[in-house]
């Protein structure tokens, strides 16, 4: 079943392209894809590609795909080991739904690079720097972009 699915998702993904995602298999291995997101237009991570690791369960679609970043970003919701959290991906855990599919799940994540959410972050220290030192925290986030995200 899971690999049936996983092979939907990936037929999806190449018939309609996300605009600024996209995924596909490591290798032959359907179950380990790599996913690269483009950093969103008029955000601190614009210019950047931000690649992503995503393992599919032997029970896929019923379990998560496991989701993180491979790149460094500085942001309040995604810490030094890539791991993505926020109020919307508890559905990466217990909020998991056989209805969703990867396209939807990197479209979220594209939209929490643009528009990150402080009040359930993953790294305090970088949300209060995002509400109380905004012009600070873009500044900061553009700059890990340059490093990680633009391959000088």
């Amino acid at each position: 079943m899971a690999l049936k699915r996983i092979q939907k998702e990936l037929d999806d993904l190449q018939r309609d392209p996300l605009a600024l995602c996209s995924a596909g298999p490591v290798w032959e291995d359907l179950f380990h894809w790599k996913g690269t997101i483009m950093g969103p237009p008029d955000s601190p991570y614009s210019g950047g590609i931000f690649i992503l690791h995503i393992h599919f369960p032997p029970d896929y679609p019923f379990k998560p795909p496991r989701v993180y970043f491979q790149t460094k970003v500085y942001h309040p919701n995604i810490n030094s080991n890539g791991g993505i959290c926020s109020s919307h991906f508890h559905i990466l855990k217990d909020q998991w739904s056989p209805a969703l599919t990867i396209s939807k799940v990197l479209n979220l994540i594209c939209s929490l690079l643009a528009d990150p959410i402080p009040d359930c972050p993953l790294v305090p220290e970088i949300a209060r720097i995002y509400k109380d030192k905004r012009s600070r925290y873009e500044k900061t986030a553009r700059a890990w972009t340059q490093k990680y995200a633009m391959g000088n």
